[in-house]
């Protein structure tokens, strides 16, 4: 029986084979594909473990206010006020009060020397534990799941959404992907524009938490004005593209709508009533007056809703059809994917309002999907899931974190609001094949000593890899060589 389009559904359109995969996916390999529609709640990662975004925000926030309490009082007096911050805002549900216990956990003798510095370095230590808590919840996931379609598509949609886990976002950068990405990627486009949009991490990343409307009461009086960058970004890249047909008047335009979209704070409550830090607020003394056009419709000012109103028509906007379906064509299939291929999905997401479920579908059941060469590079976290789930080699989140940042791509970090590239471009230069090639050695070294690397290709790469690939392995000279061959050969670094 041939494997070949096993092997498209288990790499293309997942995380790479584990052992036995390739025989449960050779019978029906599009419906394998297809079964994983009907667990999409694993996509969730509901784990007990992990903190919500506001709560990691709120422990590193009440652990900064401990800095700059301690300038002024002894750190026992310190520790008594930020417990009173939590506990004097009634708005807050149980979770947040482990934030106040979470940042109140004793110093260590050299924090305890460091005196003024060391509230500060405890916010960033809750950032970071909280960051490699999410990563590895998220890694684990990846290298055991059988629904690896909508994990695909949540790794997708997390990079065109991306943000940067740098400062306060470092904490949250996971818990976004939970909360704004997860949930959706079987659902409407809409509904996941506007949750990315409104969650903390977009907003502070894209710095609206800093814009005012320079008409506005609170922009008047701070003297303040527009921030173009959250903006911006939603028109070129996560809706209409960058030839999408928008100018800098909507830019502009579309900014003032979005005044008032920001971030609640420690102290928020006390002028906002509901808020709850960390969580998205609409403060509408920020909001810019006025009712503004953009792409050639005139928004009447309704507040905060009128941004929801704007989102939900880029949603449905042509440009916008045309942009996700060519990103998933790329993604998935071919850095330049066959235009009809990229025409199903752009109709498929206008017919049904941007149904990703079916547009998703779409995907999966064309035949252009399944008919092109596997040519495409593996980005670099995805080899290292790949490395995980295929091969004998176990490992915990550290390592997997330190492998992808030695490949060039540090989870959740990408360079720019562009995310990380999508084609074989940013990944193909001489030292980053040179780093492919010496973890490659190093996983080779630590995997168990019994493991015969010919019947591992066949087991995780199929009965029709290429036969350059069967005959290189079964050439190597030492065992070791023979597991770098496979990790390096194209079958194993293409889908």
């Amino acid at each position: 029986m041939s494997t070949r389009l096993a092997m498209i559904a288990l790499r293309r359109f997942g995380l790479g084979a584990r052992a036995g995969d390739v025989a449960k996916a050779a019978a029906d390999p599009r419906g394998y594909v297809l079964a994983s529609f009907d667990r999409r709640s694993e996509i969730l990662l509901d784990d007990p473990d992990l903190e919500p975004s506001h709560v990691t925000f709120a422990a590193a926030a009440v652990a900064q206010q401990q800095q700059r309490l301690a300038r002024l009082i002894p750190r026992e007096r310190v520790l008594a006020d930020a417990q009173q911050v939590i506990a004097n805002n009634s708005k807050m549900d149980n979770t947040e009060q482990r934030a106040a216990a979470r940042a109140q956990r004793p110093l260590t003798e050299l924090e305890q020397k460091a005196s003024v510095k060391s509230p500060m370095q405890k916010a960033g230590r809750i950032r970071v534990e909280n960051f490699v808590d999410e990563a590895t919840v998220r890694f684990r996931h990846q290298a055991s799941t059988d629904v690896a379609f909508p994990e695909r598509l949540a790794m997708f949609w997390s990079n065109h959404f991306c943000v940067m886990a740098r400062g306060p976002v470092r904490g949250m950068a996971g818990a976004y992907e939970r909360e704004a990405i997860r949930p959706h990627v079987l659902g409407r486009f809409a509904d996941m524009l506007k949750a990315v949009e409104q969650h903390p991490a977009m907003l502070i990343y894209l710095d609206n938490q800093l814009s005012f409307g320079p008409n506005s009461p609170a922009g008047k009086n701070q003297k303040k004005g527009l921030n173009e960058n959250l903006a911006r970004e939603i028109l070129e890249l996560h809706t209409l593209g960058v030839a999408g047909g928008y100018s800098q008047t909507d830019v502009t335009n579309f900014a003032r709508i979005l005044t008032g979209w920001t971030v609640a704070g420690l102290n928020t409550a006390e002028r906002l009533p509901g808020a709850v830090p960390g969580k998205f607020i609409y403060g509408a003394p920020r909001h810019e007056p006025g009712d503004w056009a953009v792409l050639g419709k005139t928004y009447p000012n309704h507040g905060m809703q009128t941004g929801l109103e704007a989102l939900e028509d880029f949603a449905r906007h042509p440009a916008t059809a045309r942009h996700i379906a060519y990103k998933l064509a790329s993604h998935f299939v071919a850095d330049n994917p066959p235009p009809t291929l990229v025409a199903k999905l752009e109709k498929s997401f206008r017919d049904t309002d941007g149904n990703l479920a079916e547009v998703s579908r779409t995907l999966i059941t064309a035949d252009e999907a399944w008919a092109a060469d596997a040519k495409k590079l593996l980005p670099p976290v995805d080899l290292v899931v790949a490395l995980s789930r295929s091969l004998p080699y176990t490992t915990g989140a550290g390592e997997m974190l330190r492998l992808a940042n030695q490949l060039g791509q540090p989870l959740w970090q990408p360079g720019s609001p562009k995310g990380f590239p999508d084609d074989d471009n940013g990944w193909t230069n001489p030292s980053a094949l040179n780093e492919r090639l010496r973890i490659a050695e190093q996983v080779a070294r630590v995997i168990d000593k019994a493991v015969d690397p010919r019947q591992l290709a066949e087991q995780v790469l199929g009965a029709d890899m290429h036969p350059e690939t069967r005959q290189a392995i079964a050439r190597a000279e030492t065992r070791e060589q023979g597991l770098e061959l496979l990790i390096m050969s194209p079958d194993f670094q293409r889908r």
